[in-house]
């Protein structure tokens, strides 16, 4: 019996060779307008959907294979009497082989100045409806909805005379995630149309970007998947110059240090330990701002992530050579950084764009059974409000310092403090169970350092004993939210040893 292909794509990489082949081996090709039109001009015989249906394409194209003798040769069971006797009695014929891909509805809207009667029109209806056919029936027919899988479908026809039912049921999975992906994609836009924030149902889709050697730890395995829209600023966005793959734990530190120092302007380097920062420096140069990076934390910084918002130059990079660094993400390197750095075999060198701080609309996180969905903390310095409750104001100096620990203290995981000092960190307290505990840490890390820094919080005190403790070390200016019913009592310990308080109306707690 001659089997027969439907060929119907809209990305005709490597189509001609593959229907040659499926010709070769004595399949009959069956198609639609464009595809049709390029399998002819290859010098391919094709039947016509239109001629199988006995009705014309129509409505500008939008039914072309909407039709029962299209869709019954697709999911007629082979060994069914029923069904045989039905697709007997209509004058359908089976459909072996589905090959199909969809219009092109995320690069439509991803075109600057792409209109709302573009996208609609490249909403595919005829291809996800005859994937979704073959891949239920795949029983009995192949579906290809990916031309990387042309060769392995071609082989198995070509040594066995059929495909394998194994391949017939990856590549229905395949298929249904296509059109679940696909699917997800217009709802996703077409509920932004609307302005909807929380819909009834969740549908985001993610392309696979690499499978990961483990996850936090070796016994857990791991991929990274990147947003189908990647911005350009991001971390999955980056382009690695040198080095070994990220590993998991790699990615969500380097994530958290690419975060951090897009909120800094002036030259920055920012280090990173297990998601935390341990030392952040501003500078003239980019070489400066790493020396107060690294003199904030020498220890922690050693096997860190470190992140620059200016390209790394030759006398930067030879100072980050002398030490073991993970890896080091900025705008650029020279040629002359480059020939430094990538003398370390491993060290892994990743550029993304600093122009702009992208910010994601939602930030998600999984928890046993679900998922949680939450805007992204995307208030900075100049969102907010400042008052000053306490006798004495900053300096211009302190006003500096504090500004740098309030953009460092977002980014560090609650409870969290932070003490800085001529424009680099000299402590940080993170993720302690009681506030006062992690103004201690940051004390005791920053050391001679703490007298004359200031300190930032990223939540308000519930009790003066957290002034008290920074007044012991010597702080002489503290930013927090404020906000807090027992304020009065923090405002007055802090005018007891002088110690000036801005309040800036914006919690950052970061779980």
């Amino acid at each position: 019996m001659i089997k027969r292909a439907l060929i119907s794509v809209f990305d005709k990489t490597g189509m001609i060779p593959f229907a040659k082949g499926l010709v070769d081996i004595g399949f009959e090709l069956i198609s639609t307008g464009g595809t049709k039109h390029a399998l002819e001009e290859a010098g391919l015989p094709v039947v016509s959907v239109s001629e199988i249906t006995e009705f014309p394409e129509m409505l500008d194209g939008r039914v072309k294979t909407l039709h029962p003798k299209i869709h019954g040769g697709l999911l007629a069971i082979r060994d069914n009497e029923s069904h045989i006797r039905d697709m007997q009695t209509n004058g359908i014929a089976p459909i072996d082989l589905v090959v199909c891909n969809l219009y092109p509805f995320k690069e439509t809207i991803a075109k600057p100045g792409a209109t709302f009667a573009d996208a609609i029109e490249n909403i595919d209806i005829g291809g996800p409806s005859m994937i979704r056919s073959a891949a239920k029936n795949h029983a009995f027919v192949t579906v290809v909805t990916d031309p990387a899988d042309y060769e392995a479908v071609l082989n198995e026809l070509k040594t066995l005379g059929e495909t394998s039912l194994s391949l017939r049921q990856k590549l229905a999975a395949k298929a249904f995630r296509l059109s679940a992906a696909y699917d997800a994609l217009i709802a996703d836009y077409l509920t932004k149309q609307t302005g909807e924030r929380f819909p009834e149902r969740l549908t985001k889709t993610f392309d696979l970007h690499q499978a990961l050697r483990y996850g936090e730890n070796p016994h857990q395995e791991a991929a990274f998947y990147r947003d189908v829209f990647v911005e350009t600023g991001t971390l999955a966005a980056s382009e690695q110059l040198h080095g070994k793959a990220l590993s998991f734990n790699n990615i969500r530190d380097a994530d958290s240090a690419l975060k951090i120092i897009k909120e800094l302007d002036k030259p920055a380097v920012c280090a990173v330990k297990h998601m935390n920062p341990c030392g952040v420096g501003l500078g003239e140069t980019v070489e400066e701002a790493y020396i107060k990076a690294y003199e904030a934390d020498p220890v922690s910084i050693f096997g860190g992530i470190i992140a620059a918002n200016r390209p790394i130059d030759e006398a930067t990079a030879r100072r980050m050579s002398e030490l073991f660094l993970e890896i080091i993400i900025a705008p650029a390197f020279s040629k002359e950084a480059l020939a430094i750095l990538t003398r370390k075999k491993n060290i892994r060198l990743l550029t993304v764009p600093m122009e702009e701080n992208v910010c994601r609309r939602h930030s998600l996180t999984s928890v046993a059974g679900g998922l949680l969905i939450q805007d992204e903390d995307a208030l900075c310095f100049g969102d907010a409000e400042l008052t000053y409750p306490t006798k004495r104001r900053p300096t211009e100096a302190e006003m500096r310092d504090l500004i740098l620990a309030w953009q460092v203290v977002k980014h560090v995981k609650s409870n969290a403090i932070v003490l800085a000092k001529e424009d680099r960190t000299v402590g940080i307290g993170a993720g302690q169970m009681n506030r006062v505990g992690s103004v201690r840490i940051a004390v005791e890390q920053a050391g001679d350092e703490a007298r004359g820094a200031v300190m930032a919080s990223d939540a308000f005190f519930p009790m003066p004993d957290s002034v008290e403790e920074a007044a012991k070390a010597g702080i002489t200016a503290i930013i927090q939210p404020g906000g807090s019913i027992r304020d009065q009592d923090s405002i007055e310990k802090a005018d007891q040893y002088g110690i000036a308080m801005v309040f800036t109306g914006i919690r950052h707690f970061k779980h």
